[in-house]
């Protein structure tokens, strides 16, 4: 079944940039469907990524190249510790072998294994634990990683050391990393010895290297939140399917809502209403044709 998308914008747009406003891909994986002869508009296929969309037209996306995006899975994982999310150094394990049949909770597109084109956006170091997204989606990949998103990660920290107001203030607003100062944190504790960090940037092992910078030594760091997905019950080493719903809230809330120029909406019930929900019932989108 192929997908139709009317352009409602006022000034001509590149497609594969409306396309990645869209949500449906990113502008590389634009290019790739335009060239694949995957894309048409108004009926005719279009060759070149470069075309224009101008107000008021209609972009039908190819059955084929439809099913191909909604097979595109993200892996939410509750990682324990002794697995490390990025590649591999030598005998270290990667969190990726953890997404098996077995250990899948509900439905998925498909079962990843050992498939290398699962990237972890945002990363947690073999010594820590909780939530991680691993993904093949590039779109989403900018929205939760990206140099622009607007979205915060939550974490319980438990540390050895003398906990003081003056300490927690320093970890708020008061620490650099590398010679660059740190973004303000929001950072309060939690119970003695545990400490709640909300984070809107992802520098290397920050939080450790935070609670070194002021005398604490981090015995746990556990991550709960990303944006509004929350990792709730989860159990430790299992996995289960991103839904389309919570791919498109991690979207919006990755930046400040405002009227995208080239005009990013269309007749379309969601950030990503290309098809089916990954993991459950068929979702709202745009109309279909045979």
């Amino acid at each position: 079944m192929s997908n139709t998308y009317t352009y409602d914008g006022t000034e001509p747009v590149r497609l594969n940039k409306w396309m990645a406003s869209l949500g449906i891909c990113s502008r590389r994986e634009a290019e790739t469907l335009i060239s694949q002869g995957s894309v048409s508009v108004e009926g005719a296929k279009v060759s070149e990524p470069g075309h224009k969309i101008e107000p008021g037209q209609t972009m039908t996306l190819a059955g084929k190249a439809t099913k191909a995006l909604d097979d595109q899975l993200t892996i939410v994982l509750h990682k324990p510790v002794g697995y490390v999310s990025a590649q591999p150094e030598g005998e270290q394990i990667p969190a990726i072998r953890l997404a098996s049949k077995d250990n899948l909770l509900g439905k998925a597109p498909k079962i990843p294994g050992r498939n290398p084109n699962f990237a972890p956006l945002g990363r947690l170091d073999m010594d820590s634990r909780g939530l991680l997204l691993l993904s093949e989606d590039g779109v989403l990949a900018k929205a939760v990683i990206g140099p622009d998103s607007a979205l915060d990660k939550e974490y319980i920290v438990t540390v050895q050391g003398q906990i003081t107001d003056p300490i927690i203030g320093k970890l708020r607003h008061g620490l650099s990393l590398d010679g660059r100062r740190l973004k303000a944190a929001k950072v309060d504790l939690v119970s003695p010895g545990r400490l709640r960090f909300v984070l809107r940037e992802g520098r290397n092992r920050q939080i450790r290297r935070m609670c070194e910078l002021v005398g604490l030594v981090v015995i746990d760091l556990f991550r709960t939140r990303i944006g509004p997905l929350q990792l709730d019950k989860l159990p430790e080493g299992k996995w289960r399917a991103l839904t389309s719903e919570e791919r498109a809230a991690l979207i919006k809330a990755s930046k400040p809502l405002s009227g995208a120029s080239g005009g990013s909406r269309a007749r379309k019930a969601s950030a990503r209403s290309r098809g089916k929900s990954r993991s459950g019932p068929a979702r709202a989108a745009p109309r279909r044709k045979p």
